[in-house]
């Protein structure tokens, strides 16, 4: 009777933890969400960029699916057109903060501060409001979840880091992808990386071999709402 208790009592901690990360205690943060059964959801960081924005987009759009464009907000100002063609694309944004600055060590005003910048951002090029937030680095500390949940937001980690922001070979990226995708997965990929990126070629070998295997790839929001 007592290892049958260990036993649930084990996988109920080992659910918990793969839909709230470590260290985070507001019921507000979400890494992924093993509900949502044969859905799986990308996301791209540090954008809008000129170039590689537009590329990723045509891609999603050759192969039907949708995403989620975590934007910063200078980076929303400095290339309006990039912004423009997320939104004409139909796939969601959330905000990555105005300046991309690890928020570990911020007070609340100053987390408020780059939220609010990022919204302001975004509110000029259209009307959509920002409901779900991704810190910089996957930095979520109190002052973060605390200032989140008094603006409204769901603070999006990730289950899998496909490393493309540090030049991982597409082939890796891919191999590590789809030896590690289940149900609910929240993958974490970036429309920018300096000095070059493997991302574009990536999607090519995740996208369709993931479709293959019969998931759908969804966005965030459709992600958590699946129960």
């Amino acid at each position: 009777m007592k290892r049958a208790a260990l036993t649930v009592f084990l996988a109920l901690v080992l659910l918990l933890t793969a839909i709230v990360p470590t260290g985070a205690t507001a019921g507000n943060v979400f890494a992924k969400n093993s509900s949502a059964i044969g859905k799986i959801a990308l996301t791209f960081d540090d954008g809008p960029h000129p170039i590689y924005t537009p590329k990723i987009l045509e891609i999603l759009e050759e192969y039907g699916v949708s995403a989620t464009f975590f934007v910063i907000g200078k980076n929303v100002e400095n290339y309006p057109d990039a912004f423009r063609a997320i939104l004409d694309s139909g796939c969601e944004i959330g905000n990555h903060t105005y300046t991309h600055k690890n928020m570990e060590g911020m007070n609340d005003r100053e987390i408020r501060d780059e939220l609010e910048q990022t919204e302001a951002a975004v509110a000029k090029a259209c009307e959509r409001r920002l409901s779900l937030l991704r810190p910089p680095e996957g930095s979520c500390g109190a002052p973060l979840e605390r200032v989140s949940v008094e603006r409204g937001y769901d603070v999006i980690l990730w289950s899998i880091d496909t490393l493309d922001w540090a030049h991982t070979p597409s082939d890796i990226i891919a191999r590590r992808v789809l030896s590690n995708a289940h149900d609910g997965d929240i993958i974490l990929m970036h429309d920018y990386v300096s000095h070059g990126s493997t991302t574009l070629e990536a999607l090519r070998i995740i996208i369709p071999e993931l479709l293959a295997r019969g998931y759908e790839f969804v966005t965030v929001s459709e992600l958590l709402g699946e129960e």
